[in-house]
């Protein structure tokens, strides 16, 4: 297993950075090589994914959920094995830390050298830097979020 942890503060309260983050069918606006996240059910996801050339499917479930606070996942189903946990934790009434922490296997001679080479990391970096980005343009503000603990 690779692991990786990456962080990024953003000028937002922390219940829109977690409402906007439980949003996953927006993920693909700002997660360089997702293309698609439905919601079969409260914890269950279908992802579609293509990275380096390599498309991939796979489910994931959502094993805890803490509004304002976290969310924690772990496949279940598919071409991915992945755990991880975002967290989100209040600087003051405007700013937000997020910090998310994965673990994942690396499929193949060629993800393994994108681990040890450091693409994973650069990549989770700009995907929160584009989250930032995204959240940020909207003020926080959201229709629709998701704000339930499972």
């Amino acid at each position: 297993m690779s692991k990786v942890e990456e962080s990024v503060e953003v000028e937002v309260p922390v219940r829109a950075a977690y409402d906007q983050w439980n949003r996953f069918e927006t993920f693909p606006r700002f997660m360089d090589g997702v293309e698609r996240i439905d919601r079969r059910t409260d914890r269950l996801t279908h992802w579609v994914t293509e990275s380096g050339g390599v498309r991939r499917e796979f489910d994931a479930v959502v094993t805890e959920q803490v509004p304002d606070e976290r969310v924690a996942w772990t496949t279940v189903e598919g071409e991915a094995s992945q755990t991880g946990v975002v967290t989100f934790h209040r600087l003051d009434e405007r700013r937000t830390m997020v910090v998310l922490q994965m673990e994942f296997t690396p499929e193949g001679p060629t993800e393994q050298a994108g681990v040890e080479l450091g693409f994973v990391k650069r990549k989770v970096t700009g995907e929160l830097r584009r989250f930032k980005s995204f959240i940020e343009e909207r003020g926080g503000q959201e229709p629709g979020a998701w704000h339930r603990a499972v």
